[in-house]
């Protein structure tokens, strides 16, 4: 066990945070499936000082009302014992009526067991809170998560919320709504993802401890987020068929990059940091303020920074035409390392050679732009894989995405600037935003187009209420 995690722990690149971190969302599955997603926070928060770690698991086995404490002696690893903070758990039982002792609810549960192992290598000295949350609604959410508050106000504490993601049988749909649930967690708005897990636009299988930790994130002024890391079982065990069963795992850290005294660079942060403005007028703009213009059609990109993607994607295909693996590169600039999907075109002689994008931010853009290049070259199935004599010919173009939108009417659509997803049960399709301008479509030919050739739907589908619109702007950049 040890060795496992010591390899999960060798093998990846965790993003760099700085500042207090308060929560980390993880999963837990079998540590075959999701455990390298898991050591990407973990790996975070390593060497870090906790008192005690508050471990909020769904119960999978036994239903109840509320939350059950486990309050005294150990929970005993291969790795040895983890103590419970009997005091903290004390306060918490004399906080709420919701809070009740089975201690025969925690012999099967292993929502909370998987996690205990990574904290075990990662920190040392700290007791544990495990606490199993049952069937609760939002108002009761609320209750609990001022009783923790409260009892954690003036103690060093972190919350793991252990959660897994989608649970189906379409790897497609899945991506997507972890994408939407994503998005829901980094907005920090516990209310509209809690509405969201109830009418199944989201899903998490943890979500009461996810909820519950992002209300107690809002109250003690906790407000970044950076996903460490996202990927599910198809793309783990590469079974990306049709009824395949897929379940989805998302690392997410909640922290503070606010203490000046603790102030870094870090690209996932939202505090401000040099960006360069242009070539020649360096300025200062808060990431936050960046990301916030993108999301509304603005640039995010220098001229620098776009010439350095364009240089990825050409130096990525190359490198992978002549040796067949990739291009291992490293990048500081903060644009570069925000997390951002993107869409990378190959034209030949001006037709369409290629087009592969990902419209899931899990990873630093110059990364996806390297991964995009290469499968628009070689795994776009519409065209035969691109050959290293043609490369000379090939002109690349790269879009950098906002993160999506739901919209309610299609009168929400600007065309030329936003993207747009259809999805409609297992079906979906997207369209980037010059597709618009490069048809000269009017937008009911837009969407009808959009649904009958990209998502193999009804051509007016898009007016049936039961299909679900995204937009999304970008920012788009070629040779």
């Amino acid at each position: 066990l040890s060795r496992l995690l010591e390899e999960f722990f060798a093998d990846i690149k965790p993003p760099e945070i700085k500042g207090d971190i308060l929560v980390l969302i993880s999963p837990h599955a079998g540590y075959e499936f999701s455990g390298k997603t898991a050591a990407y926070g973990y790996k975070i928060i390593q060497n870090r000082e906790y008192d005690t770690i508050l471990i909020l698991g769904p119960s999978h086995y036994v239903n109840f009302k509320g939350a059950i404490l486990y309050s005294k002696g150990a929970f005993r690893t291969p790795l040895g014992d983890v103590y419970i903070d009997e005091d903290l758990c004390h306060r918490l039982m004399l906080s709420s009526s919701l809070f009740s002792l089975y201690p025969e609810a925690f012999s099967r549960e292993h929502s909370i067991e998987v996690q205990l192992p990574f904290l075990q290598k990662v920190l040392k000295d700290f007791k544990i809170v495990p606490i199993l949350l049952g069937q609760v609604d939002f108002s009761e959410c609320e209750t609990l998560a001022e009783a923790i508050r409260a009892a954690i106000k003036d103690r060093n504490c972190l919350l793991v919320a252990s959660s897994d993601m989608y649970h189906g049988f379409n790897y497609q749909e899945g991506e997507l709504k972890d994408m939407y649930t994503l998005s829901l967690i980094r907005e920090l708005d516990s209310k509209r993802l809690y509405e969201c897990i109830q009418n199944q636009e989201a899903q998490l299988c943890g979500w009461a401890g996810v909820v519950i930790s992002i209300l107690i994130a809002e109250r003690l002024g906790y407000t970044d987020v950076a996903v460490a890391n996202y990927t599910n079982s198809s793309q783990v065990m590469n079974r990306k068929q049709k009824g395949e069963y897929c379940v989805g795992y998302g690392s997410v850290i909640i922290y503070n990059s606010s203490d000046k005294n603790k102030q870094g660079n870090s690209a996932l942060n939202n505090q401000d940091v040099k960006y360069a403005g242009s070539d020649a007028d360096d300025k200062d703009v808060p990431i936050s303020k960046m990301k916030e213009e993108f999301s509304k059609g603005g640039a995010m990109l220098n001229d620098k920074q776009k010439r350095r993607l364009l240089e990825i994607a050409r130096t990525s295909i190359e490198y992978y035409l002549n040796n067949r693996k990739r291009l291992e590169i490293t990048e500081e600039d903060p644009a570069l390392l925000e997390h951002c999907g993107a869409f990378v075109t190959l034209h030949q002689h001006g037709q369409l050679r290629g087009c592969i994008g990902n419209l899931i931010a899990n990873q630093p853009l110059y990364l996806t732009v390297r991964d995009m290049a290469i499968e628009a070259a070689v795994g776009d199935p519409r065209f035969r894989p691109l050959g290293k004599e043609e490369l000379k010919d090939i002109e690349i173009e790269i879009s950098v995405l906002s993160p999506l939108r739901r919209i309610d009417s299609p009168d929400e659509i600007k065309m030329g600037e936003h993207g747009v997803l259809i999805k409609k049960g297992y079906r979906s399709g997207v369209f980037l935003p010059q597709v618009a301008t490069e048809t000269g479509w009017s937008k009911e030919e837009f969407l009808s187009n959009l649904c009958a050739h990209k998502a193999g739907l009804e051509p007016l589908a898009w007016k049936d209420p039961s299909t679900e619109i995204y937009i999304f702007t970008a920012e788009v950049f070629s040779e």
